[in-house]
C-alpha cells in the first residue's frame, strides 16, 4: 500500500487530484475506491449518494469521488463533473446484459464540457470470475475505439483479488502527469 501511494507522491507533488469513479451499479466502484485505500476489501452495500475520500501520502492528496450507479442517481453524476482530473469507468465485465446501457451512460457523460480534458481509465472488473467478457470485448462493446480526442485506457482488473489496479493507477499517474 505504500508503494502504491509513494507512486502518487513522486508523480505528483503537492497538486491534489480529483478523481471520480463511476459506472452501472454493482460493477465494484466502492470495493475498489476500499481497495486502493485500505488495501484489503471491505464489505460494501449499494452507494445511494456517493463516497468521497482523500488519501494523503507525503506531500499528496488524492481525492476519489465514488458515486452510485443506480438508474435513479446517475442524472446526478453531472453535478460532480467540475474541476475533474481522470474517470476511472468501471465496467461489470459479468454483465453483458447491461454493456449497453454502461455504453450510452459513458458517451454521454464524455459530451460533458466539464469533462472534456479529462483522463479515461476503463476498469473491466471481475475479471477473476469463470466467463467474464475479455478486455477487448468490454472495449469493442462500449465503443472505445471510436474515442479520437480522448486520452484513454482499458484494464483487466479483479477488485476481490486487487489484480490490475496497481497498473492501471499506475498509467492513470503517468497520464495525468503530462
Amino acid at each position: 500500500m505504500g508503494g502504491f501511494m509513494s507512486l502518487f507522491s513522486n508523480w505528483f507533488g503537492s497538486k491534489e487530484r480529483r478523481i471520480l469513479i463511476l459506472g452501472l451499479d454493482g460493477a465494484g466502484k466502492t470495493t475498489i475506491l476500499y481497495r486502493l485505500q485500505v488495501g484489503e476489501v471491505v464489505t460494501t452495500i449499494p452507494t445511494i449518494g456517493f463516497n468521497v475520500e482523500t488519501v494523503t501520502y507525503k506531500n499528496l492528496k488524492f481525492q476519489v469521488w465514488d458515486l452510485g450507479g443506480q438508474t435513479s442517481i446517475r442524472p446526478y453524476w453531472r453535478c460532480y463533473y467540475s474541476n475533474t482530473d481522470a474517470i476511472i469507468y468501471v465496467v461489470d465485465s459479468m454483465d453483458r446484459d447491461r454493456i449497453g446501457i454502461s455504453k450510452t451512460e459513458l458517451f454521454a457523460m464524455l459530451e460533458e464540457d466539464e469533462l472534456k480534458n479529462a483522463v479515461l481509465c476503463v476498469f473491466a472488473n471481475k475479471q477473476d470470475i469463470e466467463g467474464a467478457m475479455t478486455a477487448a470485448e468490454v472495449a469493442n462493446s462500449l465503443g472505445l475505439p471510436s474515442l479520437k480526442n480522448r486520452k484513454y485506457q482499458i484494464f483487466k482488473t479483479s477488485a476481490i483479488k486487487g489484480t490490475g489496479l496497481d497498473e492501471a493507477m499506475e498509467w492513470l499517474a503517468n497520464s495525468l502527469q503530462k
